[in-house]
């Protein structure tokens, strides 16, 4: 008998653009800029609301990519 070799569907790898990566870098370095002056010199509500618009602008980018 012979046997059959049945190839298996690879996982999708799914590439991601160059847009996201760099919006993705921009809000962890923002977050990290942030989280240090926020200790060095105090919190400002209005730079975390910004960095909260910023993350949900990535998120969005995110989710529009993958869809």
């Amino acid at each position: 008998m012979q046997e059959s070799v049945r190839n298996s569907p690879e996982p999708s790898t799914r590439q991601t653009s160059g847009a996201v990566k760099g919006m993705t870098v921009a809000t962890v370095t923002a977050l990290v800029v942030l989280t240090a002056y926020s200790v060095a010199i105090g919190g400002s509500g209005l730079a975390w609301f910004a960095w909260i618009v910023l993350g949900l602008l990535t998120l969005a980018l995110v989710t529009a990519e993958s869809g």
